[in-house]
């Protein structure tokens, strides 16, 4: 299986702390994630992730094909980390790392997701139509939701 990387760092104008406190509420995810993609927990969500947390979302990939994602929060070493994998849903491998570190102008948050896809011998030419251009997508709307919840950031990497 080849595995894909996609990396991307946004500095919040806010202080570790609250960046922490957003993050690190799982139900939160949908506030940040395109309207379009209807993401939603399909069960209780607690307000504060823990490791070996399970959460359940029902998202739309497309029209008509709606998917269950479940995953699990395997490491949380707070206010500076955490990871979410995939145990099913759309993807054959998911492993995402949310970072957080202070910088001078607020904290840098930094996502680095490695991921795998089914399709044999033709997942690069799946992710290069299909799934990368979509993760653009996703983290661009997702800077534009963090800046107007935060305020403008100084750059995105």
């Amino acid at each position: 299986m080849r595995l894909f990387r996609f990396e991307r760092t946004q500095i919040l104008r806010v202080g570790l702390a609250e960046a922490w406190a957003f993050f690190s509420d799982p139900r939160n995810l949908a506030k940040i994630t395109p309207p379009e993609l209807r993401l939603s927990p399909s069960g209780t969500v607690p307000g504060q992730m823990h490791p070996g947390m399970i959460v359940t979302y029902r998202i739309r990939l497309g029209p008509g094909i709606p998917v269950h994602w479940i995953t699990e929060i395997t490491h949380v070493e707070a206010p500076h980390l955490f990871v979410d994998e995939q145990r099913f849903g759309p993807y054959r491998f998911w492993h995402h790392l949310h970072r957080f570190r202070p910088a001078p102008d607020g904290v840098n948050a930094d996502d680095l997701v490695h991921y795998g896809l089914y399709g044999g011998p033709l997942a690069g030419l799946l992710n290069a139509a299909v799934v990368r251009p979509q993760l653009e997508r996703i983290f661009e709307f997702r800077r534009r939701s963090l800046e107007g919840r935060f305020g403008q950031t100084a750059h995105l990497v």
